[in-house]
């Protein structure tokens, strides 16, 4: 294996920003960091501006990307908003989605990001008939990933219920559903294990929602994970509607019914949590359950504004995701985080900048399965993410302020470098592996159309 030599003008290493690091990287690790080096030595690699760890995008549904501006059209709620989702659901094939997805996940590599959770379901074709291999959406997924030259956990979804019926059973899956739908956990578990894992790829669980999971199916998704040491991701209390019928149907909030089955842990994350009790925010802390929170998404679908400074006190750490793909920007997520708090509570400061970029890096991979990412220390995967300090955004502020400029200030477009496990996926902006990410973006979405 070569290695590699990164000099770092500017480099976040957790909490401070350090200037003159040089960085080798053999393979896909980091190998060693030095800090104090002043001037770029012979042969290395200039990343000018504020490197910091690649960017975790520990939420987002790939095929959602294809909604971005029209669903921004006119009023509504979440659940108008999801009636189109289905028509574009009822749309895709594996090789459509493979198109999209690799064009989706090239701009989230412009942005920065190395790891993407995919929360995954829409296994089958339509009208719930499996495809010949009934892993071929999911495949479609993994392999749009390695073209785009990021890594991704695949989180795929145990979706077998419209709605909750009773305590024992759920909702059939209406038309759009019946795609999504394995018919019960135990065929689902039957399915997802025939998943492989790659080097850039892992395989983790999700529970679409208590409303699409029966009670006692719950166990089966929690085992599964559980026997893997996997991932498992859950929406989590995203509308009140939600909240409301689990109470008629049990009794319970949607928290209390994961923590009795068995859901909620160390290696579980709940995306959103955005209608909490003070005994749910509690569970999650204590079981040391992760939250996801989507902010850019949560605001375009009217959703409301998590707890999260609360569930971070309580015990539970906090991660970051683009969902729907209104944007694609983790650090209009993370800054959104703490502005929406502001908000709420008409105080500032609630988070430092240094903790929110942990929330997009270190934390984020910890969601996903790859605890040996986000940071940059020797043996860590070699991701480097590069923000220009001195476009119209980010140019003034002094280099020991650059990690609060980049929280604060900086977007996606100012992303210049992006290294995902030693590969220099994005290079002086532009994407080294799709040369024209905006026209397959363009023409992924097109085709989707009526």
């Amino acid at each position: 294996m070569t290695t590699e030599t990164y000099w770092l003008e500017q480099a976040w290493l957790d909490p401070t920003v350090e200037p003159g690091v040089l960085v080798e990287v053999t393979g896909d690790r980091v190998t060693a960091v030095r800090r104090g080096v002043d001037a770029p030595p012979p042969g290395a690699t200039v990343l000018r501006g504020l490197t910091l760890p690649g960017l975790a995008n520990a939420h987002s549904h790939a095929f959602h990307r294809a909604l971005r501006g029209t669903v921004q059209v006119g009023s509504g709620t979440f659940w108008t908003w999801r009636e189109v989702m289905y028509a574009v659901a009822d749309r895709l094939t594996p090789e459509s989605y493979h198109r999209l997805a690799r064009a989706v996940y090239a701009e989230m590599a412009l942005a920065g990001i190395t790891t993407v959770g995919e929360f995954h379901y829409l296994h089958h074709g339509p009208g719930g008939v499996p495809y010949a291999d009934p892993n071929a959406m999911g495949e479609a997924l993994v392999q749009a990933a390695a073209d785009a030259g990021v890594r991704i956990t695949l989180l795929d979804t145990a979706y077998v219920a419209s709605g909750l019926l009773d305590a024992e059973r759920g909702k059939p899956p209406n038309r759009h559903q019946l795609r999504f739908s394995d018919g019960t956990t135990d065929a689902w578990a039957e399915r997802v294990s025939s998943l492989k894992e790659r080097p850039h790829a892992r395989i983790g669980a999700a529970v679409h929602s208590v409303r699409a999971v029966p009670a006692r199916q719950l166990g089966t998704v929690a085992e599964w994970a559980a026997a893997r040491r996997a991932p498992l991701h859950v929406h989590l209390s995203e509308q009140t509607a939600e909240n409301d019928a689990c109470l008629a149907v049990h009794g319970r909030t949607p928290t209390r019914l994961l923590a009795d089955h068995g859901v909620l842990g160390a290696r579980t994350t709940g995306v959103h949590n955005t209608h909490l009790t003070d005994e749910d925010i509690a569970l999650l802390g204590d079981t040391s359950s992760g939250t996801c929170m989507c902010p850019t998404t949560e605001r375009d679908l009217a959703d409301g504004i998590g707890p999260a400074a609360r569930l971070q006190r309580a015990g539970s750490p906090l991660s970051l995701g683009s969902d729907s793909h209104a944007v694609i920007d983790i650090l209009e997520e993370a800054r959104a985080m703490e502005l929406n708090e502001r908000l709420r509570s008409h105080t500032r400061g609630h988070w430092t900048a240094a903790a929110l970029l942990r929330a997009a890096t270190a934390d984020g991979h910890a969601a996903l399965g790859w605890p040996d990412a986000g940071v940059i220390e020797p043996g860590a995967l070699a991701d480097l993410t590069t923000i220009a300090l001195d476009s119209v955004r980010t140019a003034g502020p002094v280099p020991r302020l650059a990690a609060e400029t980049a929280v604060f200030a900086a977007t996606a477009a100012d992303v210049r470098h992006t290294v995902a496990g030693g590969r220099h996926v994005v290079r002086d902006g532009a994407h080294t592996l799709v040369p024209d990410v905006a026209g397959a973006l363009a023409g992924a979405v097109a085709a989707l159309r009526d």
